[in-house]
């Protein structure tokens, strides 16, 4: 079997530092492993250690956490990994499946796998190897100021390929009052850019801990050689308050109340997590510019993003028109066809889209009888193609929930 960090003398046991820090849960994989039935390998997307908002029980680099792990599907011995973000403070974990393709590199063909992260970042490792095939770079990132914690010094960022998602802030809104009350609520917390940690006064993070790029993943059409993946575009808050201040702390602060709560027990912080943007009779509408949620192309011949959609809407596009320019929240992946589209479902509205692989033009667009957020399938029968998608619904985003697994012929 591969190397157990938490055991001493083991492969990355000197990257969990701390007295509690063999018993830390999590770096588990709750997303879809890729196999190469040819190569013996199975590319397994590891999570963040927990809890996932406080690293002073597990400080160091974390190994294997946060990571594609590449194993070897006969014997389970690990043959290479590489960590995408060191010592998580952000929940940054490796949501999406790897993307097994092949990669031409100076005219050669290697087989490579694609990982798109929550940060927006694409790395391309060669396949056998885990060697980054496009050139990736550590960077300075800023100090946490919790105390207990320390943040790692650097992260890895991709250098050739752009960037998906909210990688700065920007105040927002669709009247002035509205920007006003953004403005006033972004200058309240800590932001030094990318990888900010959490923090006691509270810490704007982007992009979120949905994205980027999520559990939808991404695709592949090897004739234009273009990497294709839906993207959010919606900041995260995130606080820590001392676990005794908690009772203290939300009484005369709602906003603080209604956030999420993660207890990380075992710590002396108390994770509260909310998002930029505001819900009212209008619907749901981001504090940072739009769009955001989007369908994106990246030119991995030339490194270089292709074009990149607004996907969906979240308002009422009879009283806001230019909502259908805006994008929507979305979960749910993409995938592509030989016939030149993409079919892709994921956003609030509730419809399932073909785009133009070529330029990103919507082609079509049908409504689902519950919300899609799913990947679709293709398939022939009968000589025939077809597009189905299981339309079930998301409770949390508050789509139309329903039981339907609906398909469409394509001419």
């Amino acid at each position: 079997m591969g190397p157990d960090p938490s055991r001493k003398g083991e492969a990355g046991f000197d990257t969990w530092k701390g007295p509690s820090a063999s018993q830390t849960g999590a770096a588990n994989a709750w997303s879809v492993i890729s196999a190469d039935v040819e190569r013996d390998l199975v590319f397994i997307p590891t999570t963040s250690p927990s809890p996932d908002y406080y690293g002073g029980e597990r400080l160091g680099k974390n190994l294997y956490a946060s990571s594609i792990v590449a194993i070897r599907a006969s014997t389970g011995k690990v043959v290479w990994s590489f960590q995408t973000v060191h010592h998580d403070l952000w929940d940054y974990d490796n949501a999406a499946q790897p993307l097994l393709f092949p990669f031409t590199l100076n005219g050669k063909t290697v087989p490579a796998v694609a990982v798109g992260t929550k940060m927006g970042f694409v790395f391309i490792l060669n396949r056998e190897t885990g060697v980054p095939l496009l050139p990736v770079e550590e960077r300075r990132v800023p100090k946490s100021t919790v105390p207990g914690e320390e943040a790692f010094p650097t992260q890895p960022f991709p250098t050739t390929l752009p960037a998906l998602g909210l990688q700065k802030v920007e105040a927002w809104g669709i009247t002035p009052a509205d920007k006003a009350i953004a403005q006033t609520r972004i200058a309240g917390l800590q932001y030094n850019g990318m990888y900010t940690p959490p923090s006691l006064q509270g810490s704007l993070m982007t992009p979120g801990n949905v994205g980027g790029i999520h559990w939808g993943g991404m695709c592949y059409d090897p004739g234009s050689g273009l990497l294709i993946t839906n993207v959010n575009r919606m900041a995260a808050v995130i606080r820590l308050v001392e676990r005794e201040k908690l009772a203290e702390s939300v009484k005369n602060d709602q906003e603080l109340l209604r956030a999420e709560t993660g207890m990380q027990s075992g710590t002396p912080y108390v994770l509260k997590r909310s998002y930029l943007f505001t819900r009212d009779e209008r619907g749901i509408q981001m504090q940072t510019p739009p769009p955001w949620g989007t369908l994106a192309a990246i030119n991995l011949r030339k490194g270089t993003l292709e074009w990149e959609v607004p996907l969906g809407y979240m308002m009422d596009i009879s009283k806001y028109p230019q909502a259908k320019q805006w994008g929507s929240l979305n979960f749910g992946g993409a995938i592509t066809t030989a016939g030149g589209l993409v079919f892709v479902a994921a956003s609030l509205d509730g419809h399932l889209r073909a785009f133009k692989t070529q330029d990103g033009s919507l082609q079509w667009e049908v409504p689902l009888p519950a919300g899609g957020q799913a990947t679709p399938m293709t398939y022939q029968l009968n000589g025939q193609q077809y597009v189905v998608i299981a339309a079930g619904g998301h409770g949390k985003l508050g789509t139309k929930l329903g039981d339907y697994l609906v398909a469409y012929r394509l001419p």
